[in-house]
C-alpha cells in the first residue's frame, strides 16, 4: 500500500523528504571553478525577481489581487496533477527544485506572473507552478493526529468517522469554526483548527 504522503523516488537526483507531499531535488552540491559564476547568476536572478514585485502582486500591507487573474492573493487552491514540477522561477527555463506527487494537495497561491503561480505549502516552502497544474477545488490537509467527522457542526452530535494526520479532505463549506468535508466515501463536519488549507476567518458556502 503506498504511503499517504505520496512520495516517489528516482535515480537521477538525491532527494530530501518532507511531510508536505513533495520531493526536494538536492542535485550536486560540490563546488568547482564555476561556483562564483553560478552564485553571481543566482544573485542577478534574485534582483530581477525583486524588480518584478509590483507585477507579481505582492503587497506589504496584506491581501491584494493578482494582476493576471484578479483573484485574491494569497488564496488556497489544490494540486490538479499527481506530478507537478515546482520551479525556481516563472518559466520552463528555471531549475526544478522539487516535485509535488500528491493530487489534491492544498497549496497557497501567493503571486502570479503570466501562466505561472508562485505557491506555498504547509511547511512554508515556495516555488513556481504552471497554472494548468492547479485547481480551484478546495481541499484541506489534516494536521492534527486525528480529526473527528461529526454529523453536524457540534461535538455532541453523532460521530461519523475519523481522519488521520496527512489525509486530504475535500471542503464543501466552512463557517467560522467548522468545515463540512468529504473523503473516501465519508462525510461530516470537522473543526477547522485541525486543518491546513483554509484560513481561520474564511467562510465557504
Amino acid at each position: 500500500m503506498p504511503p499517504k504522503t505520496g512520495w516517489q523516488m528516482a535515480d537521477s537526483f538525491r532527494r530530501m523528504m518532507s511531510r508536505s507531499g513533495r520531493m526536494v531535488m538536492m542535485g550536486d552540491r560540490s563546488f568547482g571553478k564555476g561556483t562564483f559564476a553560478r552564485v553571481l547568476l543566482i544573485a542577478l536572478l534574485a534582483l530581477s525577481l525583486l524588480a518584478l514585485t509590483p507585477t507579481l502582486g505582492w503587497a506589504a500591507d496584506g491581501p491584494t489581487r493578482g494582476s493576471v487573474t484578479n483573484l485574491p492573493l494569497p488564496r488556497f487552491v489544490s494540486l490538479k496533477s499527481d506530478k507537478a514540477n515546482v520551479r525556481r522561477g516563472p518559466s520552463l527555463s528555471h531549475r526544478i527544485d522539487w516535485v509535488f506527487v500528491r493530487r489534491g494537495y492544498p497549496l497557497e497561491v501567493i503571486a502570479e506572473y503570466g501562466h505561472w503561480r508562485r505557491v506555498r505549502d504547509l511547511e512554508g516552502a515556495t516555488g513556481w507552478l504552471h497554472y494548468s497544474l492547479i485547481s480551484g477545488v478546495r481541499t484541506a490537509l489534516v494536521i492534527d493526529e486525528n480529526v473527528d467527522l461529526y454529523s453536524r457542526p457540534d461535538p455532541s452530535s453523532r460521530l461519523n468517522a475519523q481522519a488521520e494526520k496527512n489525509v486530504i479532505l475535500r471542503l464543501q463549506e466552512c463557517n467560522v469554526s467548522w468545515c463540512k468535508v468529504t473523503a473516501g466515501g465519508q462525510k461530516g463536519w470537522v473543526l477547522k483548527s485541525g486543518l491546513w488549507g483554509v484560513r481561520p476567518d474564511e467562510i465557504l458556502e
